[in-house]
């Protein structure tokens, strides 16, 4: 299994998914086709935290009055679940692997995991 979940808007994931060949990858455009629950229980069972897949930046959490700091793991399931501009992107996975957003050390460690020199 090789997907990416990402957003056809997002310029950082257009960014980040073209230095790769992902010819061989399930691209995942997570507005038309949100993650189901069984996609997001594999994610979580690599990273072990539904907070790892949580975008603090989503516009979302403002227009909710969410207080992010006091949400419980049960709560970012929920939200990871209803909308999908929760899902911090791009979500690349394999059958051992995970690498959940853009921060420099995620985008690193995709490029060596690729082969690809920066």
């Amino acid at each position: 299994m090789k997907k990416v979940f990402h957003l056809n808007t997002c310029d950082t994931c257009r960014k980040i998914l073209a230095q790769f060949d992902l010819s061989d990858w399930e691209l995942r455009e997570i507005r038309k086709e949100p993650v189901t629950e069984e996609e997001l229980a594999e994610m979580y069972e690599k990273t072990q935290s539904y907070e790892t897949l949580f975008s603090k930046k989503s516009t979302q959490i403002k227009l909710r009055g969410l207080n992010v700091k006091s949400l419980t793991e049960k709560d970012f399931k929920e939200l990871l679940l209803d909308h999908y501009t929760f899902l911090k992107r791009p979500v690349f996975i394999t059958n051992d692997k995970i690498f959940v957003g853009n921060d420099k050390k995620n985008v690193e460690a995709l490029q060596e995991f690729f082969g690809v020199k920066s």
